[in-house]
């Protein structure tokens, strides 16, 4: 069985809207005060929250396609590779070249597992 290209599709949008929200989450904690309706009406936190359930209508529409978990779910673990990328975006955080290393060994687990 082969996966649709549109499934692989749903999943790398999915993998850059997983890295957004987790962004999101991270910058609506930074503006979070102690009190609980500092988490709710954060707009950044809830923009993580839609984000994240993005993600999961894209992994049912996916698999709905015809979609293989042996092929997906390894495209989805290209959602560190964009959170390093909108961390040094937004935060300056440094890609070293023992992340590429680590990247590019997500990039081959990825071709591996979807052989």
């Amino acid at each position: 069985m082969t996966t649709p290209v549109i499934s692989i599709v749903f999943f790398i949008v999915a993998a850059f809207l997983g890295a957004l929200g987790q962004y999101l989450y991270k910058s609506g904690a930074d503006l979070a005060g102690s009190s609980v309706a500092s988490y709710l009406l954060n707009w950044r936190l809830l923009a993580g929250v839609a984000c994240y359930m993005a993600v999961m209508v894209l992994f049912v529409a996916a698999f709905r396609k015809g979609g293989a978990l042996t092929v997906l779910y390894p495209i989805y673990a290209t959602t560190f590779i964009w959170a390093a990328i909108l961390a040094l975006v937004f935060y300056a955080t440094p890609i070293k070249p023992v992340n590429v290393a680590g990247m590019g060994l997500l990039i081959l687990g990825m071709f591996l597992m979807g052989k």
